[in-house]
C-alpha cells in the first residue's frame, strides 16, 4: 500500500472536487441549452425580429454601463502589458457599440432562412419531397478578445433559432458579461420562458475542455481567435468544428492597373485595422510594375508607420526595405508590417498565394478583365476579390448583417458565415 503525505492527499481531494464541480456546471449548462433549442424552434420570425430590434435599442440605452465594464478589462490588459493589437480588439467605444446595435437591426431586417424550401419535387409514385432549412441546434462559440462577438453571435444565432453557448476569453469577461446582461434583460421583458443563449462565466481551460466533450448536446463549435486557440479546439473537440487557422491575405498588383486605386486599396487593407484577420499581409507586385508602384507605396506606408519586408528585387528598388525571410510569407502579423514579393506574372502570383496564403481572402488589382477572371478561377480561397480591399471580407459588408465567423473550410460553409450558414436542412 502506498502512503502519501496529508498535504498531498488534501491537494488531490481539492483537485477532484474542482473537476466534479466543473463537470456538473457544464452538464447543467448543456442540458438546459439542448432543452432551450427545442423551445426556440417554435418561436415565430416576427417575435424574433422584435426581440432583436429591442436588443439593438437596449445596447445604446445601456452603453455607459457596457463601457464602464469594458474599461475594467482594458485596465487589466494594460497592466499586463498585453500587445496593442490585442487591446485594440478588446476596446469598446461609442462607435463600436453603435455598430453592434446596427448589426442587430440589420439581422432583424434580413429574411429568416428557417423554414425556407430549398428544393421540392414529386416522385412518380406520388410522394412529395421537400428539403427545408432548419436550425443546427446548439452552437458553442469560443472566442478571445472581441466583446462585439457576444452581441453579433447572439443576434445571428437567435435569428436562426440556434441556442448559443458563448465562451469568451478571460480578458474580456467584464465586457462580455455586461453585454450578456443587457441582452438578457430584453429576453426577460419579451415573455420568453427559456434562455436562448448562455454566457459562460468560467474562463478556466478545464471548462472549455469539458464543453468540447459534449457531442450529445452541442451540434457545432466555432472558434474565433488566434491559430493556437483554433488548433487546440480542433485537437480536443468531439464536436464538428468550423474554423480558419490564419488570415494571411494577399493582394496582387498586376501589370496593367490603376495606380491611385492600388495605393488606396493597399493602404486600406493594411492600415485601417491591422489587428484583424482580413488585413493584408503579403503584397505581390508584377515585375513590370515594381519600379512604378513600390516607391509610391513605400512613401504612403512611411507616413502611416508601416514596415515593409521585401524580396531581393524590392530591396534593390527602394531604400529602407528590410530583407524578407521565408517565414515572412506565411506570417499573420496583425500589425503594421507587410511583406512584398515580386512576381513575373499572374500565374506566379496564383502559385505563390495557393502555397503561402491561408485560403481566406485574396485580391487582384488590374484593368485586365481576362487576368481578373483567371485569378479568381485559380485562387483556392474562400473569398476572391477584384479591385477591392481584403477588408471587405466581412459579414456586414456582404449584407449578412454580421458574421458568426469566417470559414476557410470547404464543407458546409466557406467565407463569412451568416444566417444561411447557421442552418442545416431536413
Amino acid at each position: 500500500m502506498l502512503l502519501f503525505p496529508l498535504t498531498e492527499q488534501k491537494s488531490g481531494f481539492k483537485r477532484l472536487k474542482e473537476v466534479v464541480k466543473v463537470s456538473q456546471y457544464v452538464k447543467n449548462l448543456v442540458g438546459e441549452a439542448r432543452e432551450a433549442s427545442y423551445e426556440l424552434a417554435k418561436v415565430e420570425t416576427a417575435t424574433k425580429n422584435k426581440i432583436l430590434r429591442d436588443m439593438a435599442r437596449e445596447l445604446l440605452k445601456e452603453k455607459d454601463f457596457i463601457l464602464k465594464e469594458n474599461s475594467k478589462d482594458l485596465a487589466a490588459a494594460e497592466k499586463k502589458n498585453l500587445k496593442g493589437s490585442f487591446i485594440d480588439r478588446l476596446r469598446l467605444d461609442n462607435k463600436r457599440i453603435k455598430e453592434m446595435s446596427l448589426s442587430l437591426k440589420a439581422v432583424a431586417a434580413l429574411p429568416d432562412p428557417v423554414g425556407k424550401i430549398v428544393t421540392s419535387l414529386k416522385r412518380p409514385n406520388g410522394i412529395r419531397i421537400k428539403k427545408v432549412r432548419a436550425p443546427i441546434g446548439v452552437i458553442l462559440i469560443i472566442y478571445e478578445a472581441r466583446p462585439n462577438v457576444t452581441s453579433d453571435c447572439t443576434g445571428l444565432l437567435f435569428k436562426t433559432s440556434n441556442v448559443g453557448i458563448l465562451r469568451g476569453g478571460g480578458a474580456a469577461l467584464h465586457s462580455n458579461t455586461a453585454i450578456g446582461t443587457v441582452l438578457k434583460k430584453v429576453i426577460k421583458k419579451s415573455g420568453l420562458k427559456f434562455n436562448p443563449f448562455f454566457i459562460v462565466g468560467k474562463t478556466d481551460h478545464r471548462t472549455v475542455d469539458e464543453l468540447l466533450k459534449q457531442d450529445n448536446y452541442i451540434d457545432m463549435v466555432i472558434p474565433r481567435g488566434g491559430e493556437v486557440l483554433i488548433r487546440k479546439v480542433v485537437e480536443l473537440s468531439r464536436i464538428p468544428v468550423i474554423k480558419h487557422y490564419k488570415g494571411i491575405c494577399n493582394i496582387y498588383i498586376d501589370r496593367n492597373f490603376d495606380i491611385k486605386k492600388a495605393l488606396d486599396i493597399c493602404v486600406n487593407a493594411k492600415v485601417q485595422r491591422p489587428s484583424v484577420c482580413n488585413a493584408v499581409e503579403n503584397i505581390l507586385i508584377h515585375k513590370d510594375s515594381l519600379k512604378t508602384f513600390l516607391p509610391l507605396l513605400k512613401k504612403e506606408f512611411n507616413k502611416l508607420g508601416v514596415e515593409i519586408r521585401g524580396d531581393e528585387a524590392a530591396v534593390k528598388t527602394v531604400e529602407g526595405i528590410r530583407k524578407a525571410k521565408e517565414r515572412d510569407w506565411q506570417t499573420e502579423y496583425l500589425d503594421l508590417i507587410v511583406a512584398v514579393k515580386t512576381v513575373k506574372n499572374a500565374a506566379e502570383a496564383v502559385k505563390f498565394i495557393n502555397k503561402y496564403g491561408s485560403h481566406h481572402t485574396d485580391a487582384i488589382i488590374t484593368n485586365d478583365s481576362c487576368e481578373a477572371k483567371r485569378f479568381v478561377k485559380e485562387i483556392d480561397s474562400a473569398c476572391c476579390f477584384i479591385n477591392i480591399s481584403t477588408r471587405f471580407s466581412d459579414g456586414y459588408q456582404f449584407g449578412l448583417g454580421a458574421e458568426i465567423g469566417i470559414s476557410t473550410d470547404k464543407l458546409h460553409a466557406r467565407g463569412p458565415m451568416g444566417l444561411e450558414e447557421l442552418t442545416t436542412y431536413k
